[in-house]
Order: structure tokens, then C-alpha cells, then sequence
């Protein structure tokens, strides 16, 4: 999979602006990582740890009625790590030190997201107006399947001719 520079870029510059930030991975719903800007931690767990928080905290947000999840704030003794839903199907998580500004991690972060979302947006519309369009075939099709009779359903009379002749 190839990963749109600009998206390494806005990751690139969400780190430059937020200085206690760690890492950031940007994932699919099913845990994937789709780009990442990670330093001595490990994307894919990061990436399948956050898909797992994603789906549970969507269900919460949907239990008490309160709509469409968009972000979702751990706070550890060391600092905090935050997912926002970057469309539907993705998540931008970041790792910040906890001595972070979480306001200005939101700002930042949530701007990185709408940018994000943009750009793969684009990308997707990109790559539907590359790919070919196949043919649908609208009829029954004009040639029959080949039609094999196996040897255990014939009638005895047949088979003992078949294996003599």
C-alpha cells in the first residue's frame, strides 16, 4: 500500500507544532496502519490497539444515545494517547507526554484530522476515476457450462460398456 506523501507531511507537521507528542498513526477501522510518524513505538500495535478502544467506545457513545463517536481521550500516569475518527472507516491516534497541553493537542490534532480526511478523500477519488471499468454482463450467458456426469450415477449397463470399450 502506498501512502499519500502529503499525509506523512501533515503528520510531519502535527509533531512540529505539538513538541510533547511521541507518536501519531493514522490506522483503519480494522486496525491497519494506514501512514505513521511514530518514534520507539510500535505502529501496528498502536494501530490495532486503537481500532479494539475505537469500536468499544463507539458502542458506549451509542448505548447512552449521544451520536457518532469523534474522539476518545486515555490519560495515563505518563500522558495521554487520543484517537479521533478520521471518517468513517479511519482514526488518527496520538501519544502525547503528560506534560502536554491537551487543548492545544485537540486543536492541533482535530485540524490534522479535517486536513487528513481531505486528503483521502482526493486520494479515493483519484484512484476510482483510474481504475478501469469491467463490464457487466446483462444477459445469460450465450455459451452453456459443460456438463459432466459422474461415473457412480450412470446406470450399470453404461458403465460396464464404457470400462469394456
Amino acid at each position: 500500500m502506498t501512502v499519500d506523501p502529503a499525509v506523512l507531511d501533515e503528520l510531519g507537521r502535527l509533531r512540529s507544532r505539538v513538541p510533547e507528542l511521541s507518536g501519531s498513526v493514522l490506522a483503519t477501522a480494522d486496525g491497519l496502519v494506514v501512514a505513521h510518524d511514530s518514534h520507539g513505538i510500535e505502529p501496528d500495535t498502536l494501530a490495532a490497539l486503537a481500532a479494539a478502544h475505537l469500536a468499544l467506545a463507539r458502542r458506549f457513545a451509542h448505548a447512552v444515545n449521544h451520536g457518532d463517536l469523534r474522539e476518545s481521550v486515555v490519560e495515563c500516569d505518563g500522558g495521554y494517547i487520543t484517537s479521533y475518527t478520521a471518517g468513517p472507516n479511519a482514526l488518527l491516534t496520538v501519544v502525547t507526554s503528560g506534560d502536554a497541553n491537551l487543548a492545544m493537542v485537540h486543536l492541533e490534532a482535530r485540524r490534522c484530522v479535517r486536513r487528513i480526511v481531505k486528503l483521502m478523500a482526493l486520494e479515493t477519488a483519484q484512484q476510482q476515476r483510474l481504475r478501469p471499468e469491467i463490464p457487466q454482463q446483462t444477459g445469460p450467458s450465450s455459451i452453456p457450462l459443460a456438463r459432466r456426469t459422474p461415473m457412480a450415477t450412470l446406470p450399470n449397463a453404461s458403465r460396464r460398456r464404457t470400462a469394456a470399450g
